[in-house]
């Protein structure tokens, strides 16, 4: 899986409390262009979220799936973004007392994505989520979610 982490100046909490807002999530989920809608279980395990991903007009309708979480700490996702594929993401959230250490583990699982070699795919992956650390470190000190 490709892996970053970033170094937070938030605390874990203000940075769990951006996570745990389904609504929220197309504001630091670099692809992400608009949520459609949230489960009322978000984030609990099976809950979904509907996403678009992509540029208008060229939108794609989709969801993504929590598969595991421990509140405050993880969250476990399948995104789906058809017909590109699908990803597994693992976010971890560690305190450290007034900082936090994010850091987020991804990879294709299904589809198009999965073919391409890992040596080209995980550059990209990884570029990717250094940007949406940027994003979900600026939505915490902002104090979104609140």
């Amino acid at each position: 899986m490709s892996t970053v982490s970033q170094l937070f100046t938030s605390p874990a909490a203000d940075v769990w409390r951006v996570i745990a807002d389904g609504w929220l999530y197309s504001g630091w989920v670099v692809g992400a262009s608009r949520i459609r809608d949230v489960d009322a279980e978000w984030p609990q395990q099976d809950a979904r979220l509907h996403h678009s991903v992509g540029a208008w007009p060229l939108v794609i309708d989709d969801s993504t799936r929590v598969t595991a979480v421990e509140p405050g700490r993880s969250l476990e996702l399948v995104a789906r973004g058809w017909p590109m594929g699908e990803a597994k993401v693992e976010i971890t959230v560690e305190d450290r007392g007034g900082q936090c250490l994010v850091t987020i583990a991804e990879d294709a699982i299904r589809g198009p994505g999965k073919l391409m070699p890992k040596f080209l795919r995980d550059p990209l992956i990884s570029a990717r989520n250094r940007e949406t650390l940027r994003r979900l470190e600026l939505m915490a000190v902002g104090g979104a979610g609140k």
